[in-house]
């Protein structure tokens, strides 16, 4: 009778366990899910931001080449 009442005891044990683990699982998941969404978002505003800094350069080197255009001409 004690070996039964060990054995659901046990199963009771290993059942809290098991959803202890499946709460973490479930947790992980949500979070895994969070930091692929954030870590999209941040490559795509590295992209425009990388896309920004490139016309702003491409600017820059024109305004020098006037710059210097117009200094050559005075």
């Amino acid at each position: 009778m004690s070996d039964k009442h060990g054995l659901e005891s046990e199963l009771k044990r290993l059942e809290r366990q098991l959803d202890e683990l499946l709460a973490v699982v479930a947790q992980l998941r949500e979070e895994n899910r969070a930091l692929r969404h954030r870590q999209d978002n941040l490559t795509n505003e590295r992209a425009t931001l990388l896309q920004r800094n490139e016309q702003v350069r491409t600017r820059v080197e024109a305004m020098i080449g006037r710059l210097k255009t117009l200094e050559q001409g005075a």
